[in-house]
């Protein structure tokens, strides 16, 4: 299973110089699991810098994995690794979904860059 993070996703959409390195995990949506939390963020910032349609897209290819809407215990793990590894909020929620769900994250963040189970590309 595979997660790919807020900064995977607007990389892969805006064809930065890393978006190949998503098409793997983007191959197949069947093991592609999306945390809502990536949703909330890849819709405002494609919003901000395009428009409502492009967010729109954007979401709707996202939808493809399966969608993990935040729960309780995903919460309170947040809570937890965030403490443990010092993360914002969104990370620490992704991790604990990755985590529920024994997925792989894929990111460009280096927030996640020395945690177990993220595949990191640097910038």
């Amino acid at each position: 299973m595979n997660i790919i993070d807020s900064s995977g996703w607007l990389e892969y959409f805006s064809n930065g110089p890393n978006a190949e390195t998503y098409l793997t995990p983007l191959s197949d949506t069947s093991s592609l699991i999306v945390p809502v939390i990536t949703i909330y963020e890849v819709f405002k910032v494609v919003l901000r810098e395009s428009n409502e349609n492009e967010a729109l897209q954007a979401v709707a290819a996202m939808e493809k994995g399966k969608v993990i809407d935040l729960s309780a215990s995903i919460a309170m793990n947040a809570s937890k690794l965030s403490l443990k590894h010092n993360l914002p909020m969104a990370d620490s929620i992704i991790l604990a979904t990755a985590r529920a769900y024994e997925c792989i994250i894929w990111t460009q963040d280096s927030d996640f860059q020395n945690i177990e189970g993220v595949k990191y590309f640097s910038k």
